[in-house]
């Protein structure tokens, strides 16, 4: 369920690795895209690198590594429509429900799809095999926390999660709330046309200037086939972000002090660095925020924006009021302030009748669950593009399943024993995380129950060892499907597909 970046990939994985199977995208949304068609704020981009972000099967040919919402949307399109996977999408499908049964091997999918005049009808899917690609978060609104008298400010308050198309901000005074990637992105966006822009954050993150543009790709480019150039390029920023990931975990002291230098040299040596732009936390407890080309510092150096480190105390008719007495004028509040960590999409998991509730589970090699058979949920990195990780769990799938046939079965259940539960993600601590952290799954204390945040670690893991397991369960059940189940037979006033691997 999905059609994001991760929806399209297991789709192109299915097409090619598991050719023969039927599979269906189930889509709540009217368009391809995920989080790239969700969003629609000023500026909305990459915050990771393309040559890495865009998928293994198709090269990102862009001369921008840092790219805009757009560029990644039209991506995603042209990738689905040409690998034919378009076809195998239901638009405007949102998933209630998804029903286990040991009996038949079988889950019962119970969707509502939207119609042209608005209204809704009832549709059941059934499956061999359920994939969860709805990303990470809730697409229906995202995190604001409680602000002191929001109630009496006049202006327009925002979530960027849900941005009006008609908003005017030209010569306006903007006030963004949060320090993380989307205030970050917003910043210049905006600096462009309204009158002012402040950046208000409790506590400062770190942020980095890079290129847009990747330079050896575009070298590569003139003396390589597409094709190679690509590759090359991809394999290259991989090497470059694990060397730094690992270099900022073992060595944070001086990762921190290198950042800060840049920093500075962005800023001029008159700069508030100390208050504004060193954070509490060593590089990589939570993500980098990545300036394309310095546009951020640009904007703070040209006047047009600032950067203010200070608590709310209160909000007023025209503004905000700071714990310092400092009060910022406004015309338009941005509330930055993240995001809603939501598993499956929401969707309500049950096993033979009973309720799966995800943080009582352990994460089987960070893409099934314990105790839940035939499902898998793709989950990125949290320290590189998410991709990479979605494209290694893609390809581990189709290997399980020509497995499963191969042992003329229809059934894995992941099952876990004598395991200690930590947090899925570990050693990362932005708020979104931390706020989520009991509901999400968890990872065990020993392989395959671990989760690892390095891509060539998985690559081992994932597309070279065994899939055997003495913690995958296979089975069959010991009845057949019922006619009721059968695509041939679909339920009066509902729609049932046929045995979906996807």
């Amino acid at each position: 369920m999905g059609a994001g970046l991760s929806g399209i990939d297991a789709a192109w994985h299915l097409q090619k690795r598991c050719p023969g199977k039927s599979y269906v995208i189930l889509e709540q949304r009217a368009a391809i895209g995920g989080t790239w068609d969700l969003f629609r704020y000023p500026g909305i981009r990459s915050d990771s690198d393309m040559l890495t972000m865009s998928y293994s099967f198709r090269a990102w040919t862009s001369p921008k590594a840092i790219s805009s919402g757009d560029e990644i949307r039209q991506y995603i399109t042209d990738t689905a429509r040409e690998e034919g996977i378009d076809r195998n999408i239901r638009f405007l499908h949102r998933i209630q429900r998804a029903s286990w049964s040991s009996d038949e091997a079988r889950w019962t999918i119970e969707a509502v799809r939207t119609l042209p005049d608005g209204g809704q009808q009832p549709v059941i899917f059934t499956a061999g095999f359920l994939v969860s690609c709805a990303g990470y978060y809730r697409y229906s609104a995202g995190y604001t926390p409680d602000l002191p008298g929001i109630g009496r400010f006049q202006g327009r308050v925002i979530h960027p999660q849900s941005w009006p198309a008609d908003l005017d901000y030209a010569g306006k005074r903007i006030v963004i709330i949060g320090s993380g990637a989307t205030a970050v992105t917003l910043l210049p966006a905006m600096a462009k046309a309204a009158g002012h822009v402040t950046m208000l954050q409790r506590s400062p993150g770190y942020i980095v200037s890079l290129p847009e543009e990747d330079a050896m790709a575009k070298r590569l480019r003139r003396i390589l086939p597409a094709t190679w150039a690509y590759r090359l390029s991809r394999w290259k920023n991989i090497a470059f972000l694990t060397y730094i990931y690992q270099l900022a975990r073992r060595r944070p002291t001086m990762v921190k002090a290198g950042i800060l230098k840049m920093t500075r040299q962005q800023l001029g040596a008159a700069y508030d660095v100390a208050t504004h732009f060193t954070p509490r936390y060593n590089p990589w407890d939570q993500r980098l925020c990545v300036a394309p080309d310095g546009d951020f510092f640009q904007a703070i150096n040209a006047g047009r924006a600032s950067v203010v480190t200070d608590e709310i105390e209160t909000f007023s008719e025209s503004g905000i009021r700071l714990r310092s007495g400092q009060q910022l004028e406004a015309d338009i509040v941005v509330t930055a302030t993240g995001l809603v960590l939501q598993a499956f999409g929401g969707v309500e998991l049950s096993v033979d009748g009973v309720p799966v509730d995800a943080g009582q589970h352990f994460s089987y090699k960070g893409v099934m669950l314990s105790g839940v058979p035939n499902f898998a949920s793709i989950f990125g990195y949290t320290n590189a593009s998410w991709t990479l990780k979605a494209d290694l769990l893609c390809d581990y799938l189709c290997r399980l399943w020509k497995l499963m046939d191969r042992k003329k079965v229809r059934e894995v259940r992941p099952t876990a024993v004598g395991q200690t539960p930590a947090p899925f993600v570990e050693n990362f601590t932005p708020g979104y995380i931390l706020r989520a952290a009991e509901s999400w799954p968890k990872q065990g204390s020993r392989a395959p129950w671990r989760v690892y945040q390095n891509y060539f670690r998985d690559l081992i893991a994932f597309r070279w060892s065994s899939v055997r397991n003495r913690a995958l369960v296979f089975s069959n059940p010991q009845s057949k499907p019922s006619a009721a189940h059968s695509a041939a037979a679909p339920a009066s006033g509902a729609e049932t597909a046929r045995e979906a691997k996807g």
